[in-house]
């Protein structure tokens, strides 16, 4: 970063957050985890950074008296994930915050930056023209794509590396964003709906707005959770795969895998069903995490991540009952 210079502002409300926001040039910087890294790589050169952790309620994690939680999208992973009302009624989420980087990491990121940081992918991060910087199509398709994505809904092969949008989406999430304009919440798969054929984005959301929270409801809590992730690595690694299960109290099933594209990927909704009738033996168990992946499209060198989801299917559909 030499010879690259900022300003940097720490407005203690959220109107003047969104204010800084607006101005050509401002970015928002929570624990800077990603920003940095962005920075050091030549893919960002904001003109004012804007921390957005300073006005009240930013950080907070509530749980209400109907079961129902909001969690602030400037709360530390690490606070997320040590919460003990997050950990007793929605343990997917805790374990998945848990599960990312490093103590280190966990006790500088926030939970909004986490679901909206870019994408890993080595193409991208240094500066080769790809899909998504400058180029005509995906460098990975025919190159180095041992960790691309496997669900082929666009161009782009990447994948998103955060894990607790795996667990949020299998809890049926909703984000809560916020810009001078104006305010919208939108379900979590929302958020990185039509990322894999958008040039400048990874994350549906504009450069002034800002994930102000994440929202849970109350038919999410309890029940039965179960998260897993296979890295390479032992620890602090992104996610080859990623999976996340939910059975609620009412007996529906919601399921989710990272790991394999442009955001958390839900399982189809007839697998969802089936498993949620229960009593299934280990060869039904088979069949479902077999149809599951029916369609997806791996690339030369990851069709070994289709085998990792299956394998993780299973587990899951198992742990939920």
């Amino acid at each position: 970063m030499s010879g690259f210079e900022f300003a940097y502002e720490r407005p203690t409300s959220l109107e003047s957050v969104l204010e800084a926001l607006a101005a050509s040039g401002s970015v928002a910087i929570g624990g800077g985890t990603d920003l940095l890294v962005l920075v050091e790589e030549g893919l960002a050169k904001p003109q004012r950074v804007v921390d957005v952790r300073a006005y009240a309620g930013a950080g907070d994690i509530e749980l209400r008296a109907d079961g129902s939680a909001r969690i602030g999208g400037a709360a530390r992973i690490a606070d997320v994930a040590a919460h003990q009302g997050l950990r007793a009624h929605f343990p997917v989420l805790a374990e998945a915050c848990g599960s990312v980087g490093t103590p280190a990491l966990r006790n500088m990121g926030t939970l909004g930056g986490n679901l909206a940081q870019r994408q890993r992918c080595w193409y991208f991060r240094r500066g080769v023209a790809c899909f998504k910087n400058g180029g005509d199509a995906c460098a990975a398709v025919a190159g180095e794509n041992q960790y691309h994505g496997i669900v082929a809904e666009g161009p782009c092969r990447a994948v998103h590396p955060s894990d607790p949008a795996v667990a949020l989406l299998a809890l049926g999430a909703r984000v809560a964003i916020a810009s001078k304009s104006g305010s919208r919440t939108i379900a979590l798969e929302e958020l990185y709906a039509g990322a894999e054929a958008d040039r400048e984005r990874d994350v549906m959301i504009a450069s002034d707005e800002l994930v102000t929270a994440i929202e849970l409801d109350a038919a999410a809590a309890d029940g039965a959770q179960h998260w897993e992730k296979l890295m390479q690595r032992g620890a602090w690694d992104f996610a080859l795969v990623a999976c996340a299960a939910a059975r609620r109290t009412d007996g529906s099933v919601r399921m989710a895998l990272g790991g394999v594209g442009l955001g958390p990927w839900r399982v189809p909704s007839s697998i969802e069903e089936d498993v949620s009738s229960g009593g299934l033996d280990p060869e039904s168990i088979d069949a479902l995490a077999e149809r599951a992946l029916y369609d997806v499209e791996p690339l030369a060198k990851n069709a070994y991540k289709v085998e990792m989801a299956r394998a993780l299917l299973r587990r899951a559909v198992g742990a939920i009952g």
